[in-house]
């Protein structure tokens, strides 16, 4: 049942298909929330129905590509027939791409800014026409600790966050004239469908002709060996999430695991020549 005393706001979340956007539409939805969850392809909605319906909630599923314009205005005239306004608007939708830049396409690369920076933009602008008129709002941009540690192999995906964080912070000085508030999170790695059967990885990364195929497959090979170790859980996000949208003057930088808060204190104070070191022989320590 919803939570008890609650003051339901109208929240718009991208990306709600599987992972941190599923578990917030359920989360937020449970506990009285009027969620409007998006995803591009509404043939995968099931995963998000059941939760929501295992969790006693009820959500307002649409369709929204963060990258097609005509889907964004097409989503947003129906946001505004239903609803008139919304109130917090989470960015999730994203995902990230795995190669060496030389094993990379320049439509790969491209296409991982659409969706990661421009995406968030496209969304962004239309939000904050239907919060600035009633001087309030909350814009919450899922992120990463790759939006202040890069390593290698992902560099399309760390400039996509880098990126994001920037105009975040930027976004952050102009939205406060209005009243509307811009926050970030930071997660670190948590065991997602974003590392099994939403992953995507470079043309040529598993080409054996690439001369950077032994350290492709070392690096999988090693993530992955992580990533089934991992054991934190993604609800987390979802409960930062919900902590953000209730209250008052929040940080504008979350880190919400303690994997991200070290790796941001020893990017933040340690001399780059250490800790790109550091990265370095965490990363390739053992390849031969």
């Amino acid at each position: 049942m919803p939570t008890q005393n609650i003051q339901p706001k109208i929240i718009l979340i991208t990306g709600c298909s599987s992972g941190f956007g599923l578990l917030t539409a359920a989360r937020l939805a449970a506990k009285g929330h009027k969620v409007i969850a998006t995803m591009r392809d509404l043939n995968k909605q099931g995963p998000l129905l059941s939760e929501v319906i295992h969790r006693k909630g009820r959500v307002d599923i649409i369709a929204l590509d963060v990258t097609n314009k005509k889907s964004i205005d097409k989503a947003f005239e129906t946001i505004a027939t239903k609803y008139g306004y919304i109130e917090v608007l989470v960015n999730n939708a994203g995902y990230g791409i795995g190669g060496f830049f030389e094993d990379l396409t320049e439509e790969e690369i491209r296409s991982q800014m659409e969706t990661n920076f421009f995406g968030v933009q496209n969304v962004t602008r239309h939000a904050i026409r239907f919060m600035r008129p009633r001087g309030q709002g909350k814009i919450i941009n899922i992120s990463s600790v790759a939006g202040f540690s890069t390593s290698p192999a992902f560099s399309a995906y760390n400039a996509s966050k880098w990126a994001l964080e920037a105009f975040s912070e930027s976004l952050r000085y102009e939205l406060k004239l209005f009243g509307i508030d811009v926050h970030l999170i930071e997660p670190g790695t948590y065991n997602t469908k974003v590392f099994h059967e939403n992953a995507r990885y470079a043309k040529d990364f598993d080409n054996p002709q690439s001369p950077y195929y032994p350290y492709s497959q070392h690096l999988k090979r090693k993530v992955m060996n992580y990533i089934n170790d991992c054991h934190k859980d993604p609800e987390e996000i979802p409960a930062l999430i919900e902590k953000l949208i209730s209250a008052k003057n929040s940080a504008f930088r979350n880190i919400p695991d303690i994997e991200s808060l070290v790796m941001y204190r020893l990017r933040k104070y340690l001399p780059f020549r250490l800790y790109s070191w550091i990265i370095q022989s965490a990363l390739f320590k053992g390849i031969k």
